[in-house]
């Protein structure tokens, strides 16, 4: 659903933010809005930030070349 501003202030706002981060209207607002809903909902914990962390990088992984770690490649890891 659209989000019309029919003031003039901040359409001036959102046009000079946009100028300054070379970005469009609609991106500027949307950062703001990002920005102060993540501001009123208080920061995250670390705990969401770890498990943030692992999701991504669990996407980031390359299935087919993950290796099975069993007991000869464990030994491997501490030689003789």
């Amino acid at each position: 659903m659209p989000l019309y501003v029919k003031n003039d202030d901040v359409d001036k706002l959102a046009e000079k933010l946009a100028t300054l981060r070379n970005q469009t209207k609609t991106e500027v607002v949307r950062q703001a809005l990002l920005n102060e809903l993540e501001r009123e909902q208080g920061p995250e914990s670390l705990v969401e930030r770890g498990l943030a962390f692992g999701r991504a990088l669990r996407a980031r992984a390359d299935k087919s070349r993950a290796a099975v770690a069993d007991k000869a490649f464990i030994d491997s890891l501490y030689g003789d």
